[in-house]
């Protein structure tokens, strides 16, 4: 079973990354449960059923008894019978998971791809696109960034661009990375962790 890489950060706390190898079968047979009729990309499908597997994995990993998981009004995801926060991320074949009891979490996965290039003056503001220039693994961390904290926040219509902000920072193949999550005024700080790997991006919550 390819689990990618699975890290502790803190008691039932952790986040985890899956390979996806397997055929549909053998994944819902680990996952023991079936994917969705509605879903109909074989691709998506795949993804759907790694995602059960791996938070099936990382709850485990911590002692936990994993039940399946529900997703409230706004699609934000959460575990049956435990109150722990989770966070997932696909982006084939790979797929993230983030596991915290005390905390909202929110993780993002992406391969670097020029199309980053060409939204970047949708989702970036002035700061950060003069931050990011071309640099194309830079522009990743920026996206993935602000898909986490948009998962930490949980709801919808948050604008990208002048409500999930990053401060510019210094690259390197991982670091600390300072948001800001702004809604009628109100600020709130997210501290996330940035990891450069050979074929993906990876931001997720710097839990406590």
């Amino acid at each position: 079973m390819p689990l990618f890489k699975l890290e502790s950060t803190g008691t039932e706390s952790g986040w985890a990354i899956w390979l996806i190898e397997e055929s549909e079968q053998e994944l819902a047979f680990i996952a023991s449960e079936q994917c969705p009729e509605e879903i109909i990309s074989a691709q998506k499908r795949l993804e759907w059923l790694a995602g059960r597997v791996l938070i099936k994995k990382l709850v485990e990993h911590h002692s936990l008894t994993y039940s399946g998981i529900h997703k409230d009004e706004f699609r934000k995801p959460f575990l049956r019978d435990l109150t722990h926060h989770i966070s997932l991320s696909h982006s084939y074949p790979h797929v993230a998971a983030q596991l915290d009891l005390n905390q909202s979490v929110g993780i993002d996965l992406e391969q670097p791809k020029e199309k980053l290039l060409t939204i970047a003056q949708r989702v970036l503001s002035p700061i950060e696109l003069s931050d990011a220039a071309k640099d194309l693994n830079k522009h990743c961390i920026y996206w993935c960034a602000k898909e986490a904290m948009y998962k930490i926040y949980g709801q919808r219509g948050l604008h990208f661009s002048n409500q999930l902000n990053i401060a510019p920072f210094e690259m390197s193949l991982a670091g600390l990375l300072k948001g800001t999550i702004t809604v009628k005024e109100q600020k709130q700080s997210v501290d996330l962790i940035y990891r450069i790997e050979r074929d993906f991006v990876l931001v997720y919550t710097k839990t406590i």
